[in-house]
């Protein structure tokens, strides 16, 4: 599976970003998804992650609240809907898909190149 992010970019505090994350596969629809991301001199963070039919999320204490993960499996694509960014959530941002529940211990099997999101105060 090769996935592919977008939709970073540079925003001011209170704003709001989405981004999207494009799989190459069909098999999409069965896998685990979900967005990390990792700062400068931080350790990669995961923040939200979707089941494979959408109705199950979790996310971050960090982000809860504010971001909101989706999936539309007809488009291979999952979202991220970043709302009220604060400084503190500048970071490259990467999307991950796995079969199990490796996601959720940092170790899913596909990950994406990253799309870099700048919050400014």
């Amino acid at each position: 599976v090769q996935l592919q992010a977008s939709g970073g970019g540079l925003v001011q505090a209170g704003g709001s970003l989405k981004l999207s994350c494009a799989a190459s596969r069909r098999t999409f629809s069965t896998y685990i998804m979900g967005w990390f991301r990792q700062a400068p001199g931080k350790e990669r963070e995961l923040l939200a992650d979707i089941n494979w039919s959408g109705h199950s999320t979790v996310y971050a204490d960090s982000v809860k609240g504010r971001f909101t993960i989706s999936r539309d499996n007809a488009k291979n694509t999952v979202y991220l809907q970043m709302n009220s960014l604060k400084p503190e959530d500048t970071a490259v941002y990467y999307c991950a898909a796995d079969p199990t529940n490796r996601l959720r211990l940092g170790v899913p099997d596909y990950w994406g190149q990253g799309t870099q999101v700048t919050v400014s105060s």
